[in-house]
């Protein structure tokens, strides 16, 4: 129990939770979107059951550091180009990322599934919220998957004791569980920000393909922009805001 006194201990802990809920912001947003097309009553449940999903994948690659590790060497190589397990992980993922913001930017924008009149059977109703519940789930735990690859690698570069990285992997968890629901309900409020967040996962899609190819896109430069467009909204929504009271007071 030595370590625990350690100052170095909890300056690493410290620092890659906060990284771990850094990388994780880029899931949170896509659980949000995706838990936003269930009925209230099923959100909380498919929010804890994708953020548990998250946590255990997490774990068990961290278990298997060694392999983690191996996904780095290079299983065959095509047109020159070195393509490891990790690689091709990286690029189904954004691939997959990529179709699946882009479908949802043209639900949103196009096609809301809202506009069609609704079945009102009870029994055909609980049906389909079932099949749409697990198929969101799943969805969840492929992208989970991606995600947890990147952040255990990134993990591993930085600490050496497994029993850090595994208190890291829960208490971001546990931060993300709690931030969950007000970015998913704010994400609901309004549907701007909906549509720019799912933009945000077509640069992440993008940036996990680069990856793939040995194209190395700093983050930096993706969460600057997100931030940039982020405040840029935020001011758009304030000025909504006040427009709308200033309505209500005329009227």
């Amino acid at each position: 129990m030595d370590f625990l006194l350690d100052p170095n201990i909890w300056i690493a802990f410290a620092m890659l939770t906060a990284l771990e809920i850094v990388l994780g912001v880029d899931n949170i947003i896509f659980i949000s979107i995706l838990v936003g097309r269930l009925p209230a009553e099923l959100r909380d449940k498919a929010r804890r059951l994708g953020l548990g999903f998250a946590m255990i994948s997490r774990l068990l690659l961290l278990f298997s550091l060694s392999w983690v590790m191996g996904l780095k060497a290079d299983l065959f190589h095509l047109f020159g180009q070195g393509i490891s397990g990790r690689d091709l992980v990286l690029l189904l993922g954004g691939l997959f990322l990529l179709y699946k913001a882009s479908h949802e930017i043209f639900v949103e924008v196009e096609a809301r599934e809202e506009d069609h009149a609704p079945d009102t059977d009870p029994a055909v109703l609980k049906s389909a919220g079932a099949k749409l519940f697990w198929s969101i789930i799943g969805q969840i735990a492929i992208i989970d998957i991606v995600f947890s690859l990147d952040s255990v690698i990134t993990a591993v570069g930085m600490v050496d004791k497994l029993p850090v990285m595994i208190a890291a992997v829960i208490a971001s968890v546990g931060v993300m569980l709690f931030a969950a629901k007000p970015i998913g309900d704010f994400v609901d409020r309004h549907p701007s920000v909906k549509v720019l967040a799912l933009a945000f996962l077509v640069m992440v899609g993008m940036a996990l393909t680069g990856e793939a190819f040995e194209m190395h896109i700093p983050k930096g430069y993706i969460y600057a922009a997100m931030a940039f467009s982020l405040a840029v909204e935020a001011l758009n929504i304030r000025a909504r805001g006040k427009r709308l009271a200033s309505q209500q007071k005329q009227a």
